[in-house]
Protein backbone atom coordinates (compact mmCIF):
# COMPACT_ATOMS: atom_id res chain seq x y z
CA UNK A 1 0.00 0.00 0.00
CA UNK A 2 1.32 3.43 -0.97
CA UNK A 3 2.45 5.85 1.73
CA UNK A 4 1.64 8.77 -0.57
CA UNK A 5 -1.22 11.08 0.34
CA UNK A 6 -3.70 12.78 -1.98
CA UNK A 7 -4.40 16.51 -1.78
CA UNK A 8 -8.07 17.23 -1.14
CA UNK A 9 -10.00 20.37 -0.30
CA UNK A 10 -8.32 23.71 0.28
CA UNK A 11 -4.62 24.23 -0.30
CA UNK A 12 -2.27 27.06 0.64
CA UNK A 13 0.27 28.02 -2.00
CA UNK A 14 3.21 29.08 0.13
CA UNK A 15 4.59 31.91 -1.97
CA UNK A 16 4.58 35.70 -2.08
CA UNK A 17 5.98 35.66 -5.64
CA UNK A 18 3.25 36.67 -8.09
CA UNK A 19 4.93 34.93 -11.02
CA UNK A 20 5.23 31.61 -9.20
CA UNK A 21 1.68 31.97 -7.86
CA UNK A 22 0.26 32.41 -11.35
CA UNK A 23 2.10 29.34 -12.64
CA UNK A 24 1.10 27.18 -9.65
CA UNK A 25 -2.56 28.18 -9.94
CA UNK A 26 -2.55 27.30 -13.65
CA UNK A 27 -1.02 23.91 -12.92
CA UNK A 28 -3.52 23.17 -10.14
CA UNK A 29 -6.60 24.39 -12.02
CA UNK A 30 -7.44 21.11 -13.82
CA UNK A 31 -7.62 19.31 -10.47
CA UNK A 32 -10.36 21.48 -9.01
CA UNK A 33 -8.33 22.40 -5.93
CA UNK A 34 -9.23 25.61 -4.12
CA UNK A 35 -5.95 27.44 -3.66
CA UNK A 36 -5.18 30.51 -1.56
CA UNK A 37 -1.72 32.06 -1.35
CA UNK A 38 0.41 32.84 1.67
CA UNK A 39 0.51 36.43 0.47
CA UNK A 40 -3.28 36.68 0.38
CA UNK A 41 -3.40 35.30 3.94
CA UNK A 42 -0.73 37.80 5.05
CA UNK A 43 1.49 35.01 6.31
CA UNK A 44 5.07 36.02 7.13
CA UNK A 45 7.81 34.75 4.82
CA UNK A 46 10.01 32.25 6.70
CA UNK A 47 13.78 32.52 6.56
CA UNK A 48 15.03 30.17 3.85
CA UNK A 49 17.98 28.71 5.71
CA UNK A 50 18.22 25.45 3.78
CA UNK A 51 21.23 24.52 1.67
CA UNK A 52 19.23 22.79 -1.08
CA UNK A 53 16.13 23.58 -3.13
CA UNK A 54 14.27 20.71 -1.44
CA UNK A 55 15.12 21.96 2.04
CA UNK A 56 13.92 25.49 1.30
CA UNK A 57 10.68 24.27 -0.30
CA UNK A 58 10.06 22.21 2.85
CA UNK A 59 10.69 25.21 5.14
CA UNK A 60 8.10 27.30 3.27
CA UNK A 61 5.49 24.53 3.05
CA UNK A 62 5.81 23.50 6.70
CA UNK A 63 5.58 27.11 7.92
CA UNK A 64 2.37 27.73 5.93
CA UNK A 65 0.82 24.42 7.02
CA UNK A 66 1.57 25.15 10.67
CA UNK A 67 0.18 28.70 10.43
CA UNK A 68 -3.06 27.76 8.69
CA UNK A 69 -3.85 24.17 9.66
CA UNK A 70 -4.19 23.39 5.94
CA UNK A 71 -2.02 21.45 3.50
CA UNK A 72 0.52 23.82 1.96
CA UNK A 73 2.28 23.64 -1.39
CA UNK A 74 5.67 25.33 -1.88
CA UNK A 75 8.25 25.62 -4.61
CA UNK A 76 11.90 26.51 -4.36
CA UNK A 77 13.57 26.99 -7.67
CA UNK A 78 16.51 28.67 -9.26
CA UNK A 79 19.06 28.90 -12.01
CA UNK A 80 22.30 26.91 -11.89
CA UNK A 81 25.02 27.94 -14.37
CA UNK A 82 27.70 25.31 -14.93
CA UNK A 83 30.56 27.74 -15.63
CA UNK A 84 29.73 29.64 -12.43
CA UNK A 85 29.98 26.56 -10.22
CA UNK A 86 26.18 26.20 -10.26
CA UNK A 87 25.58 29.76 -9.08
CA UNK A 88 23.27 31.53 -8.40
CA UNK A 89 21.47 28.31 -7.38
CA UNK A 90 19.42 28.59 -4.20
CA UNK A 91 20.37 32.28 -4.06
CA UNK A 92 18.80 33.07 -7.46
CA UNK A 93 16.21 35.46 -6.01
CA UNK A 94 18.76 37.15 -3.77
CA UNK A 95 20.97 37.99 -6.76
CA UNK A 96 18.12 40.21 -7.94
CA UNK A 97 18.21 42.16 -4.66
CA UNK A 98 15.34 43.60 -2.61
CA UNK A 99 13.96 45.38 -5.69
CA UNK A 100 13.78 42.08 -7.65
CA UNK A 101 15.90 43.56 -10.44
CA UNK A 102 16.42 40.46 -12.55
CA UNK A 103 17.86 42.47 -15.42
CA UNK A 104 20.68 43.43 -13.09
CA UNK A 105 21.04 39.79 -12.02
CA UNK A 106 21.19 38.58 -15.63
CA UNK A 107 23.75 41.28 -16.38
CA UNK A 108 25.86 40.09 -13.45
CA UNK A 109 25.72 36.49 -14.72
CA UNK A 110 26.78 37.62 -18.20
CA UNK A 111 29.68 39.65 -16.78
CA UNK A 112 30.91 36.64 -14.81
CA UNK A 113 30.59 34.35 -17.84
CA UNK A 114 32.60 36.81 -19.94
CA UNK A 115 35.26 37.05 -17.22
CA UNK A 116 35.59 33.25 -17.34
CA UNK A 117 35.77 33.21 -21.12
CA UNK A 118 32.47 31.35 -21.45
CA UNK A 119 31.42 32.67 -24.84
CA UNK A 120 30.53 29.52 -26.80
CA UNK A 121 27.13 27.84 -26.32
CA UNK A 122 28.78 24.68 -24.97
CA UNK A 123 30.46 26.79 -22.29
CA UNK A 124 27.20 28.44 -21.20
CA UNK A 125 25.20 25.41 -20.08
CA UNK A 126 22.69 25.93 -17.31
CA UNK A 127 19.73 24.30 -15.61
CA UNK A 128 16.55 25.59 -14.08
CA UNK A 129 15.75 23.47 -11.00
CA UNK A 130 12.43 23.22 -9.16
CA UNK A 131 11.72 21.42 -5.89
CA UNK A 132 8.09 21.06 -4.84
CA UNK A 133 6.88 20.16 -1.36
CA UNK A 134 3.39 19.61 0.00
CA UNK A 135 3.27 19.65 3.80
CA UNK A 136 0.30 18.66 5.94
CA UNK A 137 -0.29 20.03 9.45
CA UNK A 138 0.39 16.56 10.92
CA UNK A 139 3.89 16.54 9.44
CA UNK A 140 3.32 14.37 6.35
CA UNK A 141 5.42 15.49 3.37
CA UNK A 142 5.44 14.84 -0.36
CA UNK A 143 8.57 16.11 -2.13
CA UNK A 144 9.82 16.04 -5.73
CA UNK A 145 12.56 17.76 -7.72
CA UNK A 146 13.07 18.24 -11.46
CA UNK A 147 15.20 20.29 -13.83
CA UNK A 148 15.32 21.50 -17.42
CA UNK A 149 18.60 21.78 -19.29
CA UNK A 150 19.57 24.73 -21.46
CA UNK A 151 22.07 27.52 -21.98
CA UNK A 152 22.46 31.19 -21.15
CA UNK A 153 21.96 33.67 -24.00
CA UNK A 154 22.82 37.34 -24.31
CA UNK A 155 21.17 39.75 -24.70
CA UNK A 156 18.00 38.54 -22.93
CA UNK A 157 15.10 37.87 -25.28
CA UNK A 158 11.38 38.28 -24.65
CA UNK A 159 9.31 39.86 -21.91
CA UNK A 160 7.09 36.93 -20.96
CA UNK A 161 7.61 34.80 -17.87
CA UNK A 162 9.60 36.22 -14.97
CA UNK A 163 12.99 36.12 -13.32
CA UNK A 164 15.80 34.77 -15.50
CA UNK A 165 13.45 33.46 -18.22
CA UNK A 166 14.61 35.87 -20.98
CA UNK A 167 18.24 34.70 -20.67
CA UNK A 168 17.51 30.94 -20.63
CA UNK A 169 17.25 28.95 -23.86
CA UNK A 170 16.00 25.40 -23.19
CA UNK A 171 17.73 22.61 -25.10
CA UNK A 172 16.06 21.71 -28.38
CA UNK A 173 14.30 25.07 -28.74
CA UNK A 174 15.01 28.32 -30.58
CA UNK A 175 13.13 30.62 -28.20
CA UNK A 176 13.96 31.53 -24.62
CA UNK A 177 11.50 31.00 -21.78
CA UNK A 178 10.97 34.76 -21.98
CA UNK A 179 9.69 34.39 -25.55
CA UNK A 180 7.25 31.57 -24.76
CA UNK A 181 3.65 31.86 -23.64
CA UNK A 182 2.77 30.47 -20.23
CA UNK A 183 1.01 27.53 -21.91
CA UNK A 184 4.07 26.74 -24.03
CA UNK A 185 6.42 27.00 -21.07
CA UNK A 186 4.58 25.18 -18.31
CA UNK A 187 1.20 24.12 -19.65
CA UNK A 188 0.65 20.39 -19.37
CA UNK A 189 -0.20 18.17 -22.35
CA UNK A 190 -2.23 18.25 -24.49
CA UNK A 191 -2.25 22.07 -24.41
CA UNK A 192 1.41 22.59 -23.62
CA UNK A 193 4.72 20.78 -23.60
CA UNK A 194 5.18 20.52 -19.83
CA UNK A 195 8.58 21.98 -20.60
CA UNK A 196 9.57 24.03 -17.58
CA UNK A 197 11.31 22.73 -14.49
CA UNK A 198 8.22 23.57 -12.44
CA UNK A 199 5.88 21.76 -14.86
CA UNK A 200 8.10 18.67 -14.90
CA UNK A 201 8.21 18.60 -11.10
CA UNK A 202 4.45 19.13 -10.98
CA UNK A 203 3.86 16.13 -13.24
CA UNK A 204 5.84 14.03 -10.77
CA UNK A 205 3.87 15.41 -7.85
CA UNK A 206 0.53 14.92 -9.62
CA UNK A 207 1.26 11.23 -10.09
CA UNK A 208 1.48 10.70 -6.35
CA UNK A 209 -0.71 13.37 -4.75
CA UNK A 210 -3.32 14.67 -7.19
CA UNK A 211 -6.40 13.00 -8.61
CA UNK A 212 -8.50 14.32 -11.44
Amino acid sequence: MSDHRKITGRLVIATHNSGKLAEMRELLAPYGIEAVSAGELNLPEPDETGTTFVANARIKAEAAAKATGLPAFADDSGLCVDALDSQPGIYSARWAGPSKDFMAAMTQIERLLQERGATEPTERKAQFVSALCVAWPDGHLEEVEERVEGQMVWPPRGDAGFGYDPAFLPDGHTRTFGEMTSIEKHGLPPLGLGLSHRAKAFVKLAEISLAR
